[in-house]
């Protein structure tokens, strides 16, 4: 039941930012493991430009969605419906309590997978590959959330969802 409409309209403006970096998302890690990201691949990036767009894109707009749902639409969420919000982590776990994420320790722990996709992005490929992967994995939980946090945001993202 909403309550607050306030944040009711803030969480609706959030909707259509959300729809859309789900959507970016979407399509970039598919285009990104549409074959596995190996150690061999995270070796080429110095030589193949294309690739390394692409994991640039990745984790660019896996950041993004992940710091959008967790700073903005969460917390938003939460006061529409007459929760208080808190910490990060207080938001969190009371998304977990409501249903609305899976398991907020997985979240904590994919802002830090984040980080290192960022920071070991040149110092070391094989944190990198694993990096890569998780993020890659927690994709369906990001829009999984999204369609939790704003049931009608994923409408243009159904197709790509599925595969």
């Amino acid at each position: 039941m909403i309550i607050d409409a306030r944040a009711q309209a803030r969480l609706n403006r959030l909707a259509s930012l959300v729809s859309k970096e789900l959507r970016h998302l979407l399509r970039t890690d598919a285009r990104l493991f549409a074959e596995p990201f190996t150690l061999a691949r995270a070796n080429e990036l110095d030589d193949d430009e294309g690739l390394a767009e692409r994991v640039e894109a990745f984790v660019s707009r896996f950041g993004r969605l992940q710091d959008t749902l967790g700073d903005k639409v969460l917390p938003a969420w939460l006061a529409a419906h007459g929760e208080r919000p808190g910490s990060f982590a207080d938001n969190l776990d009371r998304a977990e309590r409501l249903g609305l994420i899976e398991d907020a320790q997985a979240w904590i722990d994919m802002r830090k997978q984040r980080n290192q996709m960022v920071h070991e992005y040149v110092e070391d490929p094989a944190v990198l590959v694993s990096a890569l992967q998780a993020g890659h994995a927690f994709v369906p939980v990001l829009a999984r959330a999204v369609k939790r946090l704003i049931p009608n945001a994923d409408q243009d993202n159904k197709p790509q969802m599925e595969s």
